[in-house]
């Protein structure tokens, strides 16, 4: 397994960062950010203001230091639902991701146009065949695009997930399939759905594979530059298998201490990336409590306002269910939607 930073915040005999000073701390800010939409969205949910969330917390070196990699003006990202940071670098604003949960209306929710990213899939490993065939596009077209896919290893074990990758080596697609081994695909362990590493069924596909410390911001990000470098030379797809572990529940409908062993979690926490990579920034001499609380400080203002402004915006209607579904509905679909009008009219 591929490790440049360790857990106090040295650096491995021998390695070096790709990243400089100041991307350093963009790094901790949006790792930092997430982690506060994380405490702030699962606060609101249980006030019921608030969609099921899914946490990031545990994984931020993993999504930031994939994203990092990518151009924003020509790349894509195709999510699952546990890469917040990774849209809003990309230029989906937070205001309207939190709108989504909050029941806002679909037109100030939507992704922005010009605004490189798909739609959030809960249904796994779906999103995998569309990475696929947007990157085939955007190589037929003779497009610099490279298209990163994310996806965890409970959705591996999806015929989608077969389906794409080898579609992709066949292809030689530009896509790089980031998957987030966090150990737990809710409640069923890793050790149960899969026999063999994740990474090595690259190999199977005709392309890369490599494994890396999905704690470790410095290895993820020198991983996920590699893989994009060879995805827009023309050089086909990489699978980077992030192992990392979910320091949170699944979503806000789980409950994690069900099922996770004991001393698991506590375990897991000495892993956590936000420490690790402060610890590396203080050692750089770039840390310490002042600069902590100033941004921290900052980033707050920062997901506050973007409550506010998704709070601020018209809520959903019952017919934005039909809207931008069909060009030219069909009567089902238009008996349906009138059905649905009259019942909520009904005093």
């Amino acid at each position: 397994m591929r490790r440049l930073l360790q857990p106090d915040g040295s650096l491995v005999e021998g390695g070096c960062s790709r990243l400089g000073p100041e991307q350093l701390v963009e790094a901790l800010r949006w790792m930092l950010l997430s982690r506060l939409v994380d405490a702030r969205a699962t606060a609101l949910q249980r006030q019921g203001r608030f969609g099921t969330h899914s946490p990031v917390k545990g994984q931020e070196a993993s999504v930031v230091g994939s994203a990092m990699a990518l151009d924003p003006a020509v790349d894509w990202i195709a999510p699952s639902y546990r890469e917040l940071p990774a849209l809003v670098r990309h230029g989906y604003p937070l205001e309207r991701i939190l709108g989504r949960s909050m029941g806002r209306s679909p037109a100030a929710t939507r992704i922005p146009d010009g605004v490189n990213v798909l739609p959030n899939q809960v249904a796994l490993a779906t999103q995998l065949q569309h990475a696929v065939g947007l990157a085939w596009g955007l190589r037929l077209q003779g497009r610099p695009g490279v298209v990163m896919a994310y996806f965890g290893e409970g959705a591996a074990s999806e015929g989608d997930s077969h389906e794409a990758m080898n579609l992709a080596g066949v292809r030689r697609a530009p896509v790089v399939f980031l998957l987030m081994n966090n150990q737990w695909a809710i409640s069923t362990s890793r050790e149960v759905q899969s026999a063999g590493q994740f990474f090595r069924r690259a190999e199977g596909y005709g392309f890369a594979g490599v494994q890396v410390d999905g704690n470790d911001l410095l290895a993820v990000f020198e991983a996920a530059t590699d893989a994009v470098a060879r995805a827009r030379a023309g050089e086909g797809p990489t699978l980077i298998e992030c192992v990392t572990y979910r320091l949170s529940f699944h979503n806000t409908t789980d409950n994690p201490r069900r099922y996770l062993p004991p001393g698991w979690l506590e375990r897991a926490e000495c892993e956590d990336p936000i420490p690790r990579l402060e610890a590396h920034l203080a050692w750089l001499g770039l840390w310490d409590q002042g600069a902590r609380a100033a941004l921290e400080a900052e980033v707050a203002e920062e997901v506050e306002a973007a409550v506010q402004a998704a709070l601020a915006m018209p809520p959903s209607r019952p017919e934005d269910l039909f809207d931008q579904v069909y060009a030219l509905p069909p009567e089902r679909v238009r008996r349906q939607r009138q059905e649905l009008l009259q019942h909520v009219q009904e005093p």
